[in-house]
């Protein structure tokens, strides 16, 4: 079940969050997965950072809740322009 569901450009896409944190820092960063949910569309996908970072995973994903679905979308535009 995805994180986010969102419609852009006549089109359903499934947003998914995860927390990466690199070596030899103390921040988590979040990542987002965007995947077309039609048929036609299977296969396209990919990550990308949204500029979020917290202390500790929780802090992280309880400020993630607060994005608005416009934000994601307008993400989303850019990467496919």
């Amino acid at each position: 079940m995805p994180w986010r569901v969102i419609a852009h450009d006549n089109q359903v896409w499934h947003v998914d969050a995860v927390a990466e944190r690199r070596a030899h820092t103390q921040a988590w960063q979040l990542v987002l997965s965007f995947r077309a949910a039609a048929d036609r569309a299977r296969g396209r996908s990919f990550w990308t950072l949204y500029p979020l970072e917290a202390t500790s995973k929780s802090s992280l994903f309880s400020q993630a809740e607060r994005i608005p679905d416009a934000a994601l979308s307008q993400l989303l535009a850019e990467r496919l322009a």
